[in-house]
C-alpha cells in the first residue's frame, strides 16, 4: 500500500500500547472487583471505552475510512453497529413486539455511513442512548441464572456475549485506527 501510515502512538513507556499505563482510563493496572456481576459489568465497561478511545481524535472523514474492498468496516460504522446490536439484544430479553432498526435496516449501519461530523455525532449518541436503555433493564437482576424473554437467554450468557461482541470488534478498532493514521492499540 503505497499510502500506509507510519506507525505511532502516545505511550512512551511500552511502543506497542495506545497510551502509558498511568494514562489509561480502562483502569487496566487494577484488579476486577470481586463477585461475578461486577466482573463481567466491569470487562464490558473496559471494552466499550476501548472502541470509543480507537476513535479519539479522528474527523468524520476518517472515521468513514472503509477498511480494505470490498469491507464496507469502517469505524464510523462499527460505532452504528454497536448501537443496532445494543437495540437488538434488547429485543432479546424483552416479552414485547421488536424495536425497529436504528438504521433503517440490515447492513445500514455500515452500507449508510458518509463522512459527516453530525453522522459521527448522532452515531455515538445513539450508542450511548442504547447501552444505556439495554443496562438499565438489566440493573435491577442480581441472580444471572435468570432467563429473559423470548430468547430464554440467561443474563450470564448475554452478558458474556456482550462482552465477546464488544471485544472482537475492539480488535477490528484497532486495525481500522492503524490503517488510517498508523496509532497502534494494545
Amino acid at each position: 500500500m503505497p499510502d500506509t501510515p507510519e506507525r505511532w502512538t502516545k505511550a512512551t513507556v511500552y511502543p506497542d500500547m495506545w497510551v502509558n499505563p498511568d494514562d489509561d482510563p480502562r483502569e487496566s493496572d487494577t484488579n476486577a472487583p470481586d463477585g461475578e456481576l461486577p466482573t463481567l459489568l466491569h470487562y464490558l465497561k473496559s471494552y466499550r471505552h476501548t472502541i470509543l478511545m480507537k476513535c479519539d481524535d479522528l474527523t468524520a472523514a476518517q472515521m468513514a475510512t472503509r477498511s480494505v474492498p470490498p469491507s464496507d468496516l469502517s469505524l464510523l460504522g462499527l460505532i452504528r453497529h454497536l448501537a443496532e446490536v445494543e437495540r437488538d439484544w434488547r429485543n432479546w430479553i424483552s416479552d414485547g413486539d421488536p424495536a425497529p432498526y436504528i438504521f433503517g435496516g440490515p447492513d445500514n449501519d455500515f452500507d449508510d455511513v458518509q463522512p459527516e461530523q453530525a453522522m459521527v455525532d448522532e452515531a455515538i449518541a445513539t450508542l450511548a442512548r442504547e447501552q444505556a436503555a439495554t443496562d438499565a433493564i438489566l440493573e435491577g437482576y442480581e441472580d444471572l441464572g435468570v432467563k429473559l424473554g423470548g430468547a430464554d437467554i440467561a443474563i450470564r450468557d448475554f452478558q458474556i456475549h456482550r462482552i465477546e461482541e464488544y471485544a472482537r470488534h475492539a480488535g477490528h478498532a484497532d486495525l481500522l485506527r492503524e490503517c488510517i493514521d498508523g496509532r497502534v492499540g494494545q
